[in-house]
């Protein structure tokens, strides 16, 4: 896979793919952090003489125009990050760049051609956004598992290259799946046992512990023959979790579920609260919110005392104050290890963020949530695949 340095910059007109699919409130950015991750790329780009055209989406427009997903507000946050003029070109409108300046093409997903599942639909779009380009970097790293105009097919029609974002995105999953230093500790939660199947069952081949929290817990502990109250429950998944936790007993893995949970009626900042240790059960009517306590300073003290740590997935409702500090314990514990650490993307990313956890203190802060969880998986993203194939 070639990088930035394989490419000839000098007064070329490279179109660059990035992820800026930014959170807006009313109009205005609330996080800004995607943009920020791409300023690297987009100021060595420019420092070298190219003349960069971006390529990217925001929402999922579903191949309409919708004022509402302009990057607009992304065209002015990036202009003053990087430091020269940024121009939004109209939708459906391709022009050069100059340089010293970057265009920014108007949401790719406004085009429908740009996630088609035709084939020969896609390629016409990337015909059309390769005119007159010399290069192509790749350097959005969240949509990497998307096989998409701008992310696939026309990376096969130019020279190519991944971003400086992207080269540190794969080599930071790669040091941790390929060559983990060791005791290896994975760390997995969110809502859904479902939908970290995949990543469990790759991981059991390679880690030394695996730590289970957030609402996918509660499936795992009535699988285990908890009474689980009125918390998130995938019946059609209990088989699958007995089988993990086979599994990981005859590969040696040990798994830490929690040994207590914060409990409530209602998901509110002023519901009333309390711990209940798993073992006594969750009364009906009350739900598990958050890893409790002990659990969190047992979970902690794991991360702690391992030499490679990747996380995905909150521990409980971190969003709302009372369920918020079992994702504390674990992110303050990830920025305090000396091991090598790895968050993967989407609310594990969010929860650094609004959590205000020491990011500088951890290792690489994904910037990918579905592609680091399919990277996790074991499958090789469309997007990676098509730069390595050049």
């Amino acid at each position: 896979m070639h990088t930035l340095s394989d490419l000839n910059l000098q007064g070329a007109s490279v179109l660059v793919r990035l992820d800026l699919n930014v959170p807006l409130a009313d109009g205005e950015i609330t996080d800004d952090g995607r943009i920020r991750a791409a300023v690297p790329t987009l100021k060595e780009l420019l420092e070298a003489g190219a003349a960069p055209v971006v390529v990217a989406h925001l929402g999922r427009p579903k191949g309409e125009v919708k004022p509402e997903l302009s990057l607009a507000p992304v065209a002015t946050r990036m202009a003053e990050l990087v430091g020269v003029p940024v121009e939004l070109a109209p939708a459906g409108d391709f022009p050069p760049a100059r340089p010293g300046t970057i265009v920014l093409l108007e949401n790719i997903r406004f085009d429908p051609r740009e996630a088609s599942k035709d084939q020969a639909e896609r390629a016409a779009l990337a015909t059309e956004l390769a005119a007159g380009r010399d290069a192509y970097v790749s350097d959005g790293f969240g949509v990497l598992h998307r096989e998409q105009a701008s992310v696939t097919d026309v990376a096969k029609l130019l020279p190519n290259a991944a971003g400086r974002l992207v080269e540190k995105e794969i080599r930071s999953f790669e040091s941790v799946l390929k060559d983990p230093a060791r005791p290896y500790t994975v760390v997995l939660g969110g809502s859904k046992v479902s939908d970290k199947l995949l990543v469990i069952d790759n991981l059991l081949k390679s880690v030394d512990r695996l730590i289970i929290g957030g609402g996918m817990c509660f499936t795992f502990l009535a699988a285990e023959g908890h009474a689980i109250g009125d918390s998130l429950f995938e019946p059609d998944w209990v088989d699958a979790c007995l089988q993990i936790l086979k599994d990981a007993r005859e590969r040696g893995v040990e798994v830490l579920l929690p040994t207590d949970v914060v409990i409530a009626q209602d998901i509110a900042a002023d519901a009333d609260t309390d711990v209940v240790k798993v073992e006594q059960g969750i009364p009906d009517g009350w739900k598990g919110l958050d890893i409790g306590p002990q659990t969190a300073a047992a979970y902690a003290q794991a991360v702690l005392d391992s030499a490679t740590v990747v996380w995905n997935g909150p521990m409980g409702v971190f969003e709302v104050a009372p369920f918020a500090a079992g994702t504390i314990a674990v992110a303050r514990a990830l920025a305090e290890t000396d091991g090598f650490t790895v968050v993967g993307g989407g609310d594990s990313a969010a929860a650094v963020r609004l959590l205000d956890i020491d990011a500088d203190a951890i290792d690489h802060i994904s910037t990918g949530g579905g592609a680091s969880l399919e990277l996790l998986e074991g499958k090789t993203l469309p997007g990676i695949a098509v730069l390595e194939d050049a």
